[in-house]
């Protein structure tokens, strides 16, 4: 399978990596509209051709899937007009910049016969893969509640300044890496959230949330408190999972332990490589997609971590819990439909 990348930002080296070590498939293509920034991309993955217009790079008939490593607001019409190329689909997450987006592209990718598969990274991470093995062998019981903790940056130009437009990132600290705590703890917490209360803040001057933090009730009866909190003295990544017959301790920086009746284990270790051994399986799965297979991570959860970062953003605004239950009864009859 010839892959094209677009967009060379910060994790373009771990998907050109993982294309040259997954066998069968060849980067042939990147793109970025900084002509250096694809220049200095292709020189790491065997000379492919560079373009700065994805257009011409789909017309160019050398890729039959692209991954979509560009700003939030360009996942939709990037990812529409692959599908209208016949060209397969893996986006970075999120998805799309809304629930609605979410649904354009999906049906995009069913009207044109092509695969889609959205980059939830954390479904891949070893670490993470640990956790839920432990979780799936039963040994702890269920999960009751689940906490997760993140550090973030969002100083003024401490990242690209399309971070920081609405309009663009869809969001800010909530969008970007709450994505990623509301995609694991959704996973672990085996279900879909029916009730979001969170809170956003706005520092440094910035037009996006900085900060915030959503408490969630899942409707497998599990609570989650998330919190991501831009620049503290102590950066963190660490999500707790309390279950009935104990207690699963998840961060990269360390590993996976599990702890029960006074007794701990570590069931995974960290190395150097989990990183790029997370992105390369994510290809080798969305080169199993593209055969016919089940994605890992399924649509419907991608579309639903979009979904709960606008229900955060709505219970901020409004100062209260949000329902989620009709949102959900209306997707279902929007499907049957």
């Amino acid at each position: 399978m010839r892959i094209g990348l677009i967009g060379a930002g910060a994790v373009a080296p771990f998907h050109i990596a993982a294309a040259a070590e997954n066998e069968g498939l060849h980067l042939t293509a990147v793109c970025d509209t900084d002509a250096d920034a694809g220049a200095r991309a292709a020189a790491q993955g065997g000379n492919p051709a560079v373009f700065t217009d994805h257009r011409a790079m789909l017309d160019a008939g050398i890729v039959d899937a692209v991954i979509v490593n560009t700003p939030h607001s360009t996942h939709l019409p990037i990812g529409t007009d692959a599908a209208s190329a016949g060209v397969h689909v893996l986006v970075e997450k999120p998805m799309a910049n809304s629930p609605e987006d979410c649904d354009r592209l999906i049906a995009a990718c069913r009207e044109g016969g092509v695969a889609l598969a959205v980059g939830h990274i954390q479904h891949y991470l070893p670490e993470k893969i640990a956790a839920q093995q432990v979780l799936a062998g039963g040994e702890l019981g269920a999960v009751q509640m689940i906490r997760d903790n993140r550090s973030t940056d969002y100083r003024p130009g401490t990242r690209s300044p399309w971070f920081f437009s609405p309009a663009i990132a869809g969001g800010g600290a909530l969008m970007n890496i709450g994505g990623h705590c509301l995609d694991r703890s959704l996973w672990f917490g085996g279900g879909r959230a029916v009730e979001m209360l969170a809170t956003t803040v706005n520092r440094f001057g910035s037009a996006v949330e900085t900060d915030g933090a959503m408490l969630l009730r899942l409707d497998s009866g599990a609570g989650v408190s998330i919190a991501v909190v831009s620049d503290p003295a102590t950066r963190a990544d660490q999500m707790t999972v309390v279950c009935d017959g104990g207690v699963i301790e998840v961060d990269p920086r360390h590993g996976t332990t599990v702890h029960a009746d006074g007794r701990s284990r570590l069931v995974h270790r960290t190395r150097a490589d989990d990183i790029q051994r997370a992105f390369t399986a994510q290809l080798a799965d969305f080169a199993a997609v593209v055969g016919g297979a089940e994605p890992t991570v399924p649509l419907a959860h991608a579309r639903h971590v979009v979904e709960l970062v606008h229900a955060a953003y709505r219970s901020a605004a409004e100062g209260g819990a949000v329902s989620l239950a009709n949102a959900h009864a209306h997707a279902h009859a929007d499907a049957i439909a």
